[in-house]
């Protein structure tokens, strides 16, 4: 049906949705169940791998208050089952000027089975 979205363009937006919901208005260690056990993560160079340490570390951050300004974002399936979500906006801190804000996450879908179609 035209216009409809696919699969993994309604899984890009539900994580984008809740991800960034729980990490403005919420507890951020929240966030760790968002995360499997051997996720990893890469923050202004430094590595941070699995669940808790990078729960910690999102919990550490210094600022009080953030705000993030979703103006697109697009998913993409991977042909090893997973999803790449490219999000763009704006990103406020502690009420200052808004700076750009470009995320590339990899999602590794467990238990979930879409169809992929190949272009040749």
């Amino acid at each position: 049906m035209a216009g409809e979205k696919e699969i993994w363009q309604k899984i890009g937006e539900g994580f984008v949705q809740e991800y960034y919901n729980q990490f403005d208005n919420t507890n951020r260690m929240g966030l760790a169940n968002l995360y499997s056990p051997e996720a990893c993560l890469t923050w202004e160079g430094s590595p941070f791998q699995g669940r808790e340490a990078i729960a910690n570390k999102l919990v550490s951050l210094p600022f009080k208050r953030i705000k993030h300004i979703i103006t697109e974002q697009d998913s993409q399936p991977t042909i090893d089952s997973c999803i790449l979500i490219m999000v763009f906006g704006q990103l406020q801190v502690n009420q200052a000027v808004p700076l750009s804000l470009k995320v590339l996450t990899i999602n590794v879908l467990r238990h979930v089975t879409y169809t992929c179609p190949m272009l040749l």
